[in-house]
């Protein structure tokens, strides 16, 4: 499985640059896939199943960087890297430097790759059923459409529909040649790549799955759900995340768990007992598919950031007296650490230290979230407020029902239940803050502070957007580029 795997991992960069070199060279010692199970171990391999992409949360408003000889060594300002630092900064131009790697763009192609490998390829093996070939290749489109949506939204504009068939997109390669054109695509291209796959891979995805790392039927429903809530077609989107939701609804209980000091992973844990620790995503009933932070020293953001005051307000908001929110109180750390044999103080700050690892596929509690947004804006705000409150009855204790007198005070309510559930969660928080830009109702400054240094983000400048690697660009110097 290994050799197999390297095999296509290897080409990937060259794919990815644009470069010709060594096309005529045939790898000696690996195997070439030609056989049902070459693909399905492909597919099975741990790598594709790591995502590397939260850095872009020093872009939003949810976090607030540590100073000059903070007393947390990890949050201490000056010893950021370059690129996370660029993004706090809303700096113009490129976030890496000239050698760096940037392991969102480079990890998403290299997924995608594999996924091309295994879409084009295997209706042609010999042996499999015609159903469990069909199976495999919509796993593939599955994954191959995940890359895609989440490689759009970084690194272009938000869709609109009247500026997403001219909106820069991303480059879509839909072959394992490495000689294949490496073009930017519009935004609207890339969405119908991404609606085509979902469309074909649903009616052959399974019902049920080995684990939670195979996509589902249910995941079909709740990747359409996605893609169209930030295509802004909240009928569609409500109509998939309804289907989704039937198939799994399941929520914990945040009231059984409390943290404990002195260790990192495994600090929250039951009330009942410590040795019983808060799953990781992978494990969790909410998880429908599995995708986990990458290897790479950007994909964690445990106790590298403290939360915004902006955001730890919200957790306030609409909380009932004697209340607790139990996501600010276990994954936060407020104005102190333990995780050593001393305490770490940072007075007035509150630190991001879940020590958990999340799901950055898909979850019920993001389906919750879209459908109460969906019919806020376009159902029943009732119907909104009750998503919310099943929601917030496995997150609060003592919680208190929510209601909204009209759809605008329900969709209020929903995006700030949404950024209280999902303030990490891989890219989430600046896609939401991109296309709530657009309406003048959510547009929003962004604020960030060094010391008595300010910097700022207004609504839908081109800062928003990540740029193309300059390891790429120096292959590709022609592709065109957001200023920014």
């Amino acid at each position: 499985m290994k050799k197999i795997f390297i095999l296509f991992v290897a080409f990937t960069s060259i794919a990815a640059s644009g470069c010709k070199k060594y096309l005529d060279v045939k790898p000696k010692g690996y195997t070439i896939p030609s056989t049902f199970d070459d693909y399905q171990k492909l597919l099975n391999n741990q790598s594709l199943a790591g995502l590397s992409s939260p850095y872009a949360n020093f872009l939003t408003d949810n976090l607030r960087a540590g100073e000059v000889n903070d007393p947390n060594r990890a949050t201490e300002y000056p010893i950021m890297g370059l690129e996370l630092r660029n993004l706090y900064e809303f700096k113009g131009g490129a976030v890496f430097d000239q050698a760096a790697a940037d392991p969102f763009w480079e990890t998403a192609y290299a997924h995608i790759y594999v996924y091309n490998s295994v879409i084009n390829n295997i209706e042609k093996v010999p042996d499999g059923t015609d159903a469990s070939r069909k199976q495999l290749k919509a796993e593939a489109q599955i994954g191959r459409a995940f890359e895609y949506l989440t490689l759009v939204n970084g690194y272009s504009a938000h869709y609109s529909p009247t500026t997403a068939g001219t909106d820069l997109g991303v480059p879509i390669i839909l072959t394992e040649d490495i000689n294949a054109p490496y073009t930017r695509h519009t935004v609207a291209e890339v969405y119908t790549q991404v609606k085509k796959d979902l469309d074909e891979a649903l009616p052959n995805l399974s019902a049920t799955v080995p684990n939670i790392f195979h996509p589902s039927k249910s995941v079909g429903f709740a990747f359409l759900s996605k893609m169209y809530l930030y295509m802004g077609n909240y009928a569609e989107a409500l109509k998939n995340v309804k289907e989704a939701l039937k198939i799994n609804s399941a929520l914990i209980d945040y009231s059984l768990y409390t943290t404990k000091n002195g260790t990192t992973f495994g600090r929250v844990c039951t009330k009942a007992n410590a040795l019983v620790t808060f799953p990781d995503g992978y494990k969790s009933v909410e998880s429908i598919w599995a995708r986990v932070p990458g290897s790479a020293s950007l994909s964690s953001l445990d106790a590298k950031l403290y939360a915004s005051d902006n955001l730890i307000a919200t957790y306030r908001v609409n909380l009932p007296v004697g209340a607790t929110d139990q996501r600010l109180a276990l994954f936060f750390c407020d104005g102190q650490s333990n995780f050593g044999s001393a305490p770490v103080l940072f007075p007035g700050r509150f630190l991001w230290a879940p020590y958990i690892q999340p799901n950055l596929g898909f979850s019920t509690p993001e389906l919750y979230l879209i459908a109460a947004e969906c019919e806020a804006r376009i159902g029943d705000r009732n119907i909104a407020v009750g998503y919310l409150n099943t929601l917030r009855k496995s997150r609060i204790i003592n919680n208190i029902d929510l209601s909204a007198a009209t759809n605008d005070i329900a969709l209020a309510l929903t995006l700030d239940e949404r950024r209280r559930e999902m303030p990490y969660l891989g890219i989430t928080r600046l896609i939401d803050l991109k296309r709530l830009n657009i309406d003048s109702r959510f547009a929003k400054t962004v604020m960030h502070q060094v010391g008595a240094q300010s910097y700022s983000l207004p609504p839908n400048d081109n800062r928003y957007i990540l740029p193309v690697p300059p390891k790429v660009l120096d292959f590709n110097p022609t592709i065109p580029q957001y200023q920014r």
